[in-house]
């Protein structure tokens, strides 16, 4: 039980990625609070993980829902552990994005981070604790098509740091995790259709995409104490994707 007795807030947790982690956090032993704006979803999934696990309805980008969701976590003690997984994805080119669009992805994906961030300090600065903002590896290197989400995801790395400065002398230590590719519905959504997942994994040095649960592995080493003399640090799971360049 490598999270024994821990409180986590995961954002984005109703589905994919952000569900794994939740599913993950509680088989270690942590009191998760299931944070999504998908009120169905997550409340099935806090049932399934039965009573380690609240649903808490949460947008990342209002300030009112944070204050409402830290007030959630106060029923189950402190919080130890944040793990701003919420994110949206846009494909448009840099003449072709409308502003709303842009908008729209930097207030989940850069905003929500730096509001829950902000939620949790007090609390954790009680004892201590871990944030996790999950970038990407967009957060590393720019690809066409994607500006307001590689935006959004090199200011999380920026900010993972700062925090990291700030905070550290009061126990928190803040890092970013910078997945590649993942087997979840954030592409399909954002095209509006299936993604051939098998095709783009080839391209890689592992030969495939990511299981969310791989990516869920990270986050509870970053979460558990044996971690504790890692902060400020970019921790990547990418299949090998920028281990090299690509001209072809």
């Amino acid at each position: 039980m490598r999270l024994a007795d821990k409180v986590a807030i995961v954002t984005g947790a109703a589905n994919g990625q952000g569900a794994a982690t939740a599913r993950r956090f509680v088989q270690e032993g942590a009191r998760v609070v299931v944070a999504d704006v998908d009120d169905e979803a997550g409340a099935q999934l806090a049932e399934e993980l039965g009573p380690a696990a609240v649903y808490q309805h949460l947008d990342v980008g209002s300030e009112d829902d944070w204050s409402d969701a830290v007030r959630a976590v106060s029923a189950l003690g402190r919080v130890d552990v944040l793990v701003n997984n919420a994110g949206v994805l846009s494909f448009s080119t840099i003449d072709e994005i409308e502003l709303a669009d842009y908008e729209r992805v930097i207030r989940v994906n850069q905003t929500g981070p730096l509001l829950g961030m902000r939620a949790v300090i007090p609390r954790m600065s009680e004892g201590g604790g871990s944030i996790i903002n999950v970038s990407s590896v967009e957060g590393l290197a720019g690809m066409a098509g994607v500006v307001a989400y590689t935006a959004s995801k090199f200011a999380v790395r920026g900010m993972s740091k700062v925090a990291a400065v700030e905070l550290g002398g009061r126990g928190i230590r803040v890092n970013s995790v910078h997945p590649g590719m993942v087997d979840t519905g954030m592409v399909s959504t954002a095209v509006g259709g299936p993604v051939p997942m098998d095709e783009i994994g080839k391209r890689v040095a592992l030969g495939r995409v990511a299981r969310p649960d791989e990516i869920a592995e990270l986050a509870v080493f970053l979460a558990a104490d044996e971690s504790s003399y890692c902060t400020g640090a970019e921790f990547v799971a990418d299949g090998g994707a920028t281990a090299t360049h690509s001209l072809g």
